[in-house]
This record gives C-alpha cells, structure tokens and sequence, in this order.
C-alpha cells in the first residue's frame, strides 16, 4: 500500500466532515494508508500567510516536520491546504537561510526541525495518475453509468503554476480523466478553472454569488446532471449557498455537488451512509437514482 500522512485540514474535519469520513472509508478500497497526524494544526489558509508570513511558514514547515517524521509523504483532499503547504515547502528548499531561520523558531516551540525531505499531493493528482487510475481499474465495472458530471478545479489547485505545477492551469485534464475513468460523461465548460467566491463571501457576498451563478449557469447549460470539486471550500460555495446565488441571480441550477471522493466512491459501490449525503444542501437523489440504474 502506499503510505501518506493524511492532512484532512480544517474543513473537512468540520464543515465538511463528508469529505473525511468518504476519503478515510475510500482509502483501503484503493491501496492507499492514510497515516492520521493528529499533531497537526490549521495550515492558516491565506490570512496568516497575508497577515503573518513568518508565522505562516512556521505552522505550514512544523506540519511537514511531522510527516517527515512519520517517512512519508503529505496527502491533501483541499485546494487551500494543498497551496499553501506547497508553497511553504518551496520557499524553505529554495532558501537555505530561510529553512534555517524557520527551523530556529520550530525548535524554540519544542518542534522539531525540518530537513526538507517531503512532498505534498493532492488525492485528485494521485489517482489521475496512471498509477492512480489502475487502482481504479481494479475495483471492477460497476462505474457512474453515463453519468454526466461537470468537473470544478476552482483556483487554488492550479495556481501558480511554478508551487502546484502537477497540470496545465488553463486546461486542466485530471477531473477529465477520472471522470471517464469511473464511466461517467464529462461535461465541459469554461469557467471549471475560475474562483467561486468562497474568500470573500462574507465580506463581499453579492460579488461572491456571481462568481458561484457563473460556474453553476455555464455547467446547467452543458448538460450537467451534477458537478464534482476536489476542494472543500468550493463545495460549499457551490452547495450550501447554491439557493442564496439562484435567488440574488433569478434563476435555478438544480446542481448537486459532490466532493471529489463521494464521486469515486458512487463509482466503486461504497456504501452511501459512509459518504453522508445528507449532509448536502442540494439534494444528491438524482444523481444516486442514475449510477443505480
């Protein structure tokens, strides 16, 4: 199996606790070993990198100290988290002096000193792999049935290209790929790629719905009979405020939305209680009556 020390983040340990519970149950079905790091804190989002950036990198080299420790990797299932620990990583490998600095200030917090030895992905990265995709393959035929799926990236899993670098940001593929892997339809549309307005939602919620409305509208109008993100905080710009955007855009979407490893697990026949669908704002009753036809 191969081993990861698994960094939930903050969401969808609370929020979102469908994602967790969904990537833990899914885990064993594909050969992966989420290693818990129960040490580990908030990766600060972006208000800490923002605010406080030597803080920032701090909290962000302490939780790649723990994996290292542990000899393995770092698993995200957020698009945050999956930034915001890669570029921490970049900047100290990139600087000696920085990488010295910050683990002078881990030590005197009793942590212990990064060397610089890990990496941080993304379960969408690792499964849209071919390696990745062979684990899909061995679960056997039972698959999406002609489900047609809109795939949602949001921003911050593809950008900047020279931290997240794993595909081309202005036309990503992997959603694609495990999509049909799962043998679902891909429904394409341009704004996958766009923000959904989840950081300035509560600041700035008019202009955080049009961001949601022009996702949601451009993958309604393609066919779609459910969108999927592999970002918590996407889902719930697109789920839990779904009805306040059709009511501040006159319009309806009808869109369920699925976290990336609920999509996966629909596929492989994981048992629907485990992926807490309930949970949802948009109801999922439509898309389980057409994978179960």
């Amino acid at each position: 199996m191969a081993k990861f020390a698994y960094y939930p983040g903050c969401i969808a340990e609370f929020s979102s606790k469908e994602l967790n519970a969904t990537t833990k149950a899914l885990a064993p079905m594909l050969d992966i070993d989420l290693l818990p790091m129960p040490a580990a804190t908030c990766c600060g989002a972006g208000d800490i990198a923002e605010a406080k950036p030597n803080l920032y990198l701090s909290l962000n080299v302490r939780i790649l100290s723990q994996a290292e420790e542990m000899g393995a990797d770092v698993m995200t299932i957020c698009n945050v988290c999956t930034l915001n620990l890669r570029r921490a990583n970049k900047i100290v490998k990139d600087d000696p002096r920085v990488l010295e600095a910050v683990n002078e200030e881990l030590v005197k917090a009793g942590a212990r000193p990064y060397e610089g030895t890990v990496d941080v992905t993304h379960l969408l990265w690792y499964l849209a792999t071919e390696e990745g995709l062979s684990l899909l393959e061995k679960q056997g035929p039972k698959g999406l049935n002609g489900l047609r799926v809109a795939p949602y990236y949001g921003c911050q899993l593809l950008r900047p290209s020279s931290v997240m670098g794993f595909e081309d940001p202005d036309q990503p593929q992997s959603l694609e790929r495990l999509i049909r892997a799962l043998g679902g339809e891909v429904a394409d549309y341009e704004a996958k790629s766009k923000c959904c307005g989840f950081p300035i939602i509560l600041a700035r919620e008019a202009v955080a719905l049009k961001e949601s409305h022009v996702a949601l509208s451009q993958a309604r109008d393609a066919g779609a009979e459910c969108m999927v993100t592999p970002c918590p905080l996407c889902h719930l710009a697109m789920d839990a405020y779904q009805q306040k955007a059709e009511e501040a855009n006159a319009t309806e979407y009808n869109m369920p939305v699925l976290h990336l490893p609920q999509l996966i697990g629909m596929a492989l026949g994981l048992d629907q209680s485990v992926m807490q669908f309930k949970r949802h704002m948009v109801s999922v009753e439509p898309v389980l009556d057409v994978v179960g036809r």
